[in-house]
């Protein structure tokens, strides 16, 4: 009873915690707020919760990255592959090498695969963390791309890793080629796992749909909650990577989803519950760690008297230098990646923009670490052998802690300056392809009408003809604004743009005044509950759409 209790507790803390980033008269970004909500938890309330790292890393870690491979979009993922790839595979074994070296130097007693299992929890950085602290001021979209699709997949090369450095001290065998063997074995696996549960599920659901008609949306809703444990459950009984098999499935789904023209009740479901989801779990684990922070510190203090002593103000010490390190290997990395890019394209001849200092500074601040390096650290395993602990286990969470810290003041503090009139070289321009695809499914939606119209003479009942012509004159002209509005610039676009956004508004007023009368016909008893939701999902359904558009 009283686990239950702790954890409504802690899912009303971070309900509140998405109010009170709104309300404060200054900007803070939401994970340090609810990092500090569960530090006050712990200390001055004495709220507690102990869990299994084990269960821990399983019940957070598959649908976080199942929802970021369903998320991410798939071109960009394509055409920007050798950027991303160069952060999510070869700055993070570049991390992982020069981090844990560099811990192992500076705190002697950590062993060597301890500190390069803390450098591979480090090595995975939180795109979500960096939009909360760009202070309002948007990423170029390229870049917003770029570390999307980093964030993505180093968040699977980081954790495989992890486990790697963690076999390698709880064994104390480690051999290079056979590491990379099997980290290509567990890889291709993992993704063939992933790909295997996506594509029966969806094969499943097409099944169900031809056998019953149709599927209940929350039935679909559930069924899609439990695929990334399927995927990483599967993939882990099979000795192959969880965390690449919840990506691949995220993705897998993503891409038949989205080419297709039913299930919209679904889709629409699926969106908000994933969007909860995240949400809380990125808040739970941020509060987790704020919990934590009082026992981490204290237990780091210990750690740190075993492995030689020392003041508590080096824990500290330690901390900043391993955040600067991480800023100064990523600056290093992305800058030569860019001249080794500049010389490949003078040497095919291609002309490549230059790119400036500004940028990478930016890129490099931008490696904030989040809620994939909290769960990752929680997952060290809390014994080695029967009876000897894991190696300054609780020092190497404490770090960890603090440089997710570090790393959210930092870019707090930094990235609103750097990205405040960033522009990038080739950049995708959204806007006009936006337009573009309006355009033509306008158009498609004209020709639409006309052949069912077609079809409507065909059949000579003029009862018939001439109310389809009513109705398509009415429907088209709303297609034919749309259509100017969606042209490039010019008196006619620029005067239906202008009429589209008063209708939306005009709209919105209308639907909103339905919605206050259908409430006051509930107050007065003249409808009942049922046709009040029935009729106001219609309205809300109606806003949605308006509230999605963007005619300027």
């Amino acid at each position: 009873m009283e686990l239950v209790i702790t954890l409504l507790v802690l899912l009303l803390v971070v309900a509140l915690s998405g109010a009170l980033v709104r309300v404060l008269p200054f900007r803070l970004p939401l994970p340090l707020i609810q990092i500090g909500l569960g530090a006050f938890l712990a200390r001055p309330l004495g709220v507690r919760l102990d869990f299994d790292h084990e269960l821990f890393f399983l019940l957070f870690i598959p649908p976080l990255l199942f929802a970021d491979g369903a998320r991410i979009p798939k071109r960009e993922l394509f055409h920007l592959r050798g950027p991303i790839l160069a952060l999510a595979v070869g700055l993070v074994f570049f991390t992982i090498v020069g981090i844990g070296y560099f811990v192992h130097w500076m705190i002697p007693p950590v062993p060597l695969a301890v500190a390069f299992a803390l450098a591979a929890v480090l090595s995975p950085t939180d795109a979500v963390a960096v939009s909360s602290i760009t202070g309002g001021t948007k990423l170029p979209p390229r870049l917003e791309h770029i570390l999307s699709g980093e964030a993505l997949l180093n968040d699977a090369s980081g954790l495989v890793a992890l486990q790697f450095a963690v076999a390698a001290e709880l064994t104390g065998r480690f051999s290079l080629p056979g590491a990379a063997l099997d980290f290509c074995l567990m890889s291709a696996g993992g993704i063939a796992a992933g790909i295997l549960v996506g594509r029966t599920f969806v094969l499943f659901r097409r099944r169900l749909v031809r056998w019953s008609d149709e599927v209940d949306p929350a039935s679909q809703v559930v069924m899609l909650l439990l695929l990334p444990f399927a995927a990483y459950l599967l993939a882990e009984h099979f000795g192959a990577s969880g965390i690449l098999a919840a990506v691949a499935a995220g993705m897998t789904l993503s891409f038949t989803d989205v080419g297709k023209g039913s299930y919209v009740a679904t889709r629409m479901q699926t969106m908000a519950v994933w969007s909860m989801v995240e949400f809380t779990f990125n808040g739970l684990i941020f509060l987790l760690l704020g919990m934590q922070l009082p026992g981490i510190v204290g237990g780091a203090k210990l750690d740190l008297a075993q492995a030689g002593g020392g003041e508590l103000w080096y824990l500290a010490g330690y901390v900043v230098a391993i955040t600067l390190a991480l800023v100064v290997l990523r600056f290093v990395w992305v800058w030569v990646s860019l001249r080794f890019s500049f010389v490949r394209a003078l040497r095919k001849g291609e002309t490549r923009p230059k790119v400036g200092t500004r940028l990478v500074w930016t890129t490099a601040l931008a490696g904030v670490r989040g809620a994939i390096t909290m769960a990752g650290v929680l997952s060290l395993p809390l014994m080695k052998d029967e009876g000897v602990p894991f190696p300054t286990r609780e020092l190497m969470i404490f770090l960890a802690s603090g440089v997710i810290l570090c790393t959210l003041v930092l870019g707090a503090i930094g990235l609103p300056l750097l990205v405040r009139g960033l522009r990038l070289p080739g950049e995708d321009p959204r806007i006009r392809e936006e337009r573009k695809a309006r355009a033509l499914a306008a158009e498609a939606a004209l020709r639409g009408i006309g052949e069912h119209h077609k079809r409507v003479e065909a059949e000579g009942d003029e009862h018939a003809i001439a109310l389809a012509s009513r109705v398509a004159a009415r429907i088209m002209g709303d297609y034919q604004q749309r259509l100017e509005a969606a042209g490039e610039e010019g008196e006619v676009p620029e005067r239906a743009r202008a009429e589209a956004g008063t209708e939306r508004t005009l709209r919105l007023v209308a639907l909103r005044a339905e919605r206050d009368e259908l409430r006051a016909l509930r107050r007065r008893h003249e409808i009942n509950d049922e046709t009040l939701r029935t009729l106001v999902h219609e309205i809300d359904l109606a806003e949605a759409a308006l509230v999605g558009l963007h005619p300027g």
